[in-house]
């Protein structure tokens, strides 16, 4: 009996150490668990032998062996029968939930231009490493973590945490790293490190890049979360800016598949502080509970099986795939959705519709939207400035003008955005491009009333129409183009901005004249307009034809004078 629980016991520790590297799921419908089981009972068995002398193996041993045996049978027989799609297409189709048809304008609503996003992960990137490298003492122990985009106080930001770049610098800053970089989706002239909160200064502790119990996923773990799959680590800060992991927590709905979010754990990046919650409690703060990888499986699921699972192997009518690529879209409700692009299967550069799948509910809606897709619109607009060898960022789509439409960043080869590109799904010949979002939305509505559509402008209910007199007026020329800044005399507050592009009135007005502009309603200070009317170039045009108009009057009638006579 002693030899027993001298075998036992050795192999439980060996397992321990196992459980605490490899962190298995104890929970039946993972096989991890079933994996360290096995692990058990075939140390115990070999331990038991190496303590046994005698020639013939033990008694013990042999029963560790055969219940490892069945073990091993079960996890590889039983998952086949219970998770194969070949049995249960039907289940795995329905893992998305009911997809219900919707139209899009009713769902989507226009958007303001100053909330398009024209930042991408790869820039904020750079915009952040350029921003931690401007601290040296930062940079030599610290590197950023992987940007996730998320609303904060309703504006949208690229978020990463500063990560310990090795061991060796873990060791050495072990209270934690020196805070977070947030990059400004909208605008690449807001980059912020954050380094302290309400005069405190911030230290993520706990984070993938640690090491022992300060590792993100092994801490959670130790602290319980051990009978649920654990994916999607992402930084999110509160409405007051505290950092905090947000963690997706899952199960399987299908045998030993069929990945399904369940709720969130959420760990103050500093304190350790843990709460797990379902999907319904899950504070507003949080953007997103069920994670890209997962939606995207289930949309491909729901596709693949419309017609079962021969159907998807021989014939594949009727099915559907979700193009490449995912992007997250915010809606005028504050809401994130994940949206894809759905296209026929075989189908190159054309789409039936596209879907959003609500972050949090995974509510899901499907459009029939016929049209291009993301990597045809991102080709169009390329081609569009094709001699200045530019890279266009993937799109997201918005309603702009009652329209489905694309809108992309190009870039240059050193990562930097040069222009912006607005390109209709449903025809991407038809597409604006302009060196900022406010130049490329004027292109791309001039686009769309060539081709006759029937625009919707609920864009504009936030424009604001001043008349006014300039008061000061300046060009800068920055890259070969020409910005003109200039300010009014009762609106001296702010400093208005606009190219000849806007209008070629611009170039030739004095301080003196008389001016209507439009700017979308903004906090900023500096405003780009949207259009100018010089009104004293018009008066004075006026007056010139009415001046040509007296002198050829005074002149007919000195001549009918002169006749009379």
């Amino acid at each position: 009996m002693k030899k027993y629980l001298k075998s036992y016991g050795i192999a439980f520790i060996i397992v321990l150490i196992y459980a605490f590297i490899k962190l298995p799921v104890l929970r039946l419908d993972f096989t991890s668990g079933f994996t360290t089981l096995i692990l058990f009972f075939v140390l115990a068995g070999i331990i038991d032998m190496m303590f046994d002398r005698s020639s013939n193996t033990s008694k013990l041993a042999k029963n560790n062996f055969i219940i490892a045996l069945i073990l091993l049978a079960l996890v590889v027989i039983v998952p086949f029968f219970i998770t194969t799609p070949i049995l249960h297409a039907n289940a795995y189709r329905n893992l998305i939930g009911e997809v219900s048809e919707s139209e899009f304008t009713e769902d989507v609503s226009p958007v303001n231009v100053n909330d398009i996003r024209i930042v991408d992960e790869d820039m904020a990137m750079k915009l952040g490493e350029k921003k931690i490298g401007e601290i040296p003492a930062i940079g030599s122990v610290s590197q950023l973590g992987t940007f996730h985009i998320q609303s904060v106080n309703g504006e949208l930001y690229w978020i990463a945490p500063l990560v310990h770049r090795d061991i060796i610098k873990w060791i050495t800053n072990l209270d934690g790293t020196d805070g977070y970089v947030m990059v400004s989706a909208t605008d690449p002239q807001d980059v912020r490190l954050v380094q302290s909160l309400d005069g405190k200064p911030i230290k993520i502790k706990y984070q993938p890049e640690a090491y022992f119990l300060q590792d993100l996923h092994r801490y959670l773990y130790v602290k319980g979360v051990v009978n649920y799959g654990m994916t999607e680590f992402t930084l999110e800060v509160d409405d007051n800016g505290r950092p905090y992991w947000v963690v997706t927590l899952y199960d399987h709905k299908v045998g030993f598949s069929g990945s399904d979010a369940v709720g969130v754990a959420i760990l103050d990046a500093q304190t350790g502080d843990l709460n797990v919650y379902d999907i319904e409690n899950t504070p507003k703060w949080v953007d997103r509970i069920q994670p890209e990888s997962l939606v995207i499986n289930q949309i491909k699921d729901w596709g693949l099986y419309v017609k079962g699972f021969i159907n998807s192997v021989f014939s594949e009518e009727g099915v559907l795939v979700p193009t490449e690529g995912a992007s997250l879209v915010y809606g005028d409700d504050g809401k994130s959705y994940w949206y894809t692009g759905i296209t026929s299967s075989g189908g190159d550069e054309s789409t039936v519709g596209f879907m959003l799948v609500d972050s949090r509910t995974k509510e899901a809606k499907l459009y029939m939207q016929t049209g291009a897709t993301e990597t045809a619109a991102m080709t169009s607009a390329e081609g569009k400035v094709q001699e200045k060898n530019y890279d266009a960022t993937f799109p997201v789509m918005y309603n702009i003008y009652g329209t489905p439409t694309y809108v992309c960043a190009l870039k240059d080869k050193a990562g930097l955005v040069k222009s912006v590109a607005f390109i209709s799904v449903e025809d991407y010949s038809v597409l604006g491009v302009g060196d900022n979002k406010k130049e490329a939305l004027a292109a791309y509505k001039d686009a769309l009333e060539a081709e006759g559509d029937d625009l919707k402008f609920e864009t504009d209910v936030d424009n604001i129409e001043l008349t006014d007199t300039i008061e000061r007026i300046n060009a800068d020329v920055q890259s070969g183009s020409t910005t003109y800044y200039f300010t009014l005399k009762d609106n001296n507050k702010f400093i208005f901005k606009g190219t000849s592009k806007i209008s070629n009135e611009l170039p030739i007005t004095n301080i003196g004249d008389n001016v209507t502009i439009t700017y979308t309603k903004t906090d900023a200070t500096t405003i780009n307009i949207t259009k100018f009317i010089n009104n004293s170039i018009l008066d004075k045009s006026s007056n010139k034809d009415k001046e040509d108009n007296s002198t050829q009057e005074s002149k007919d009638n000195k001549e009918n004078s002169s006749t009379k006579n």
